[in-house]
């Protein structure tokens, strides 16, 4: 009877730590936000905000990932943009009164095409441009089969890079 009860509490024991664990999604995840930090990237997720178009298709529903990049020595005036289609699409809202708003409407997303899929919105703000995409997507089986780890670098290297010409492109339409 002894026996039963002692590998019944290292059962016990050996379960409590495995569930501790991260999943292999998680640990994904994990590599991807500490990867973005590390180029500069400032990683956060958010509950969906209400005029972005989150878990199936509803407005503000689920988590998403934000990627903000600020610059220095630039100003930008406060605009939004939704994905549709592959493009930037200047939000219905009363930025659409500025002649501002339609300085990137219409763009293509132009993004690496793990990240391209899973890209929302695009929010610019004072010296900052950010992203918001599905970044637990990018790093799921089911959604991005092609997943390798050794790719995340130069993507999020593309990403910086592609946020990087946003702002200089608005920034030079301005002048």
């Amino acid at each position: 009877m002894g026996i039963w009860i002692a590998i019944a509490v290292a059962l016990f024991v050996l379960g409590s730590m495995l569930a501790l664990k991260p999943n292999g999604i998680d640990q994904r995840l994990d590599a991807l936000r500490m990867s973005a930090r590390r180029l500069g990237l400032n990683p956060k997720l958010i509950a969906c905000p209400d005029w972005i178009r989150g878990r199936d298709e509803e407005l503000g529903r689920g988590m998403m990932g934000q990627y903000g990049l600020v610059l220095d020595n630039i100003q930008l005036p406060s605009l939004r943009y939704q994905v549709i289609d592959g493009h930037f699409r200047v939000l219905d809202s009363d930025d659409k009164s500025q002649k501002t708003a339609f300085l990137l409407d219409n763009v293509p997303v132009d993004l690496p095409p793990t990240i391209a899929p899973f890209a929302k919105a695009l929010y610019i703000k004072a010296n900052s441009i950010v992203i918001f995409w599905e970044d637990v997507n990018y790093v799921r089986p089911k959604t991005n089969p092609n997943y390798q780890k050794a790719q995340i670098e130069p993507d999020l290297l593309a990403l910086k890079s592609r946020l990087e010409a946003l702002a200089t492109q608005l920034q030079q339409s301005l002048k």
